[in-house]
């Protein structure tokens, strides 16, 4: 059986997490399927898929192999693309995927004008709040916030994000601002968990920088569900400043320990390295790349303002107006 065929049915059923489903997708029947993974795992000598009644995943040895294949596959159909003469057309299926703020917030009008752009394209925009492997997942590019933990991608800076700390004026009466980031382990802390994976928030402070290690009484991996929290009066939450402006310039929330502040987070286009880059993904990454620029420099960010103080507060909180701490995207 062919080498290559038989990778292209064990990556088609590795994406549609069905043999039946990839054999539709294929255009082959069910046994067809079966029999070429099953030739492929014989000559690999392992097993790729653990298979029960009710459910397919991949083994090790598959997930290691699928992370070599797919970028294989795809040099191959971006070199057919090219003998072809048709390299300078996008077209395909197009998978993007950001953090759920970020997407709502600014990715979905760019895909969108894209499409416009670009008739043969299809896409799909996936938003989520946790790091996407992009070669196990079949993603095609994203949008990562904070610093990249593989090194392997090909990253283009598009612009930056500003974090702050924010507590509910009602919160702050009855606990006090924290004036420093140490008495941060006497508050309540609500972790959005796409900021502070590590439970650990950093501050500068002119020329010195600290890090906090702190216990989560609340811990979520969405960020209205620790702003909800927030302003319910359950603690201290960081979020990106373009999220929770509005809710600032309210009254709902007030900045924390703005006299503590981190550097901006950068934010970055990436996409799976690849001798031959897709004419989707080439074509997407110059077209999002200058409009996700100016979204981002268009963000709201906040203005320096004191929060609610009541008279039982020490005065040293009046210095306390923003602050913020590690993301991720």
């Amino acid at each position: 059986m062919d080498r290559l065929h038989e990778m292209e049915v064990f990556v088609a059923v590795a994406d549609a997490g069905s043999f039946a489903k990839a054999g539709a997708r294929l255009r082959i029947s069910p046994p067809a399927v079966t029999r070429a993974v099953a030739s492929l795992e014989r000559r690999l000598g392992v097993r790729l898929f653990n298979r029960t009644t009710r459910s397919l995943r991949l083994t090790e040895a598959g997930l290691r192999f699928l992370e070599s294949a797919k970028p294989l596959l795809g040099d191959l159909e971006e070199a057919e693309r090219e003998a072809a003469g048709d390299s300078a057309a996008p077209s395909g299926h197009l998978t993007v995927t950001t953090s759920v703020t970020f997407g709502r917030s600014a990715m979905a009008p760019v895909v969108t004008e894209f499409l416009r752009n670009h008739p043969r394209v299809t896409a799909s925009l996936m938003l989520v709040d946790r790091v996407v492997n992009l070669v196990e997942e079949g993603i095609d590019v994203a949008v990562r916030i904070g610093q990249l933990p593989d090194s392997s991608l090909v990253a283009r800076r598009i612009g930056e994000v500003q974090r702050v700390l924010v507590a509910s004026p009602e919160y702050l009466a009855k606990h006090g601002a924290p004036a420093s980031p140490a008495e941060l382990k006497r508050h309540s802390v609500i972790a959005f968990t796409g900021l502070m994976p590590n439970r650990e928030w950093r501050f500068v402070d002119g020329a010195e920088s600290s890090r906090i290690a702190v216990q989560p009484r609340f811990e979520v991996n969405d960020a209205f569900a620790a702003l909800e929290a927030a302003e319910a009066g359950d603690g201290i939450t960081i979020s990106p400043s373009f999220i929770v402006a509005e809710r600032i310039a309210a009254g709902r929330l007030a900045p924390v320990l703005a006299a503590y502040t981190a550097p901006p987070v950068s934010v970055q286009l990436v996409h799976p390295q690849s001798r031959l880059v897709a004419p989707k993904v080439r074509a997407f990454v110059e077209f999002a790349g200058p409009r996700l620029k100016d979204v981002l420099r268009r963000l709201p960010t906040l203005a320096a303002r004191p929060p609610a103080r009541t008279p039982t507060e020490p005065r040293a909180a009046e210095t306390a107006r923003g602050g913020g701490a590690g993301t991720r995207g």
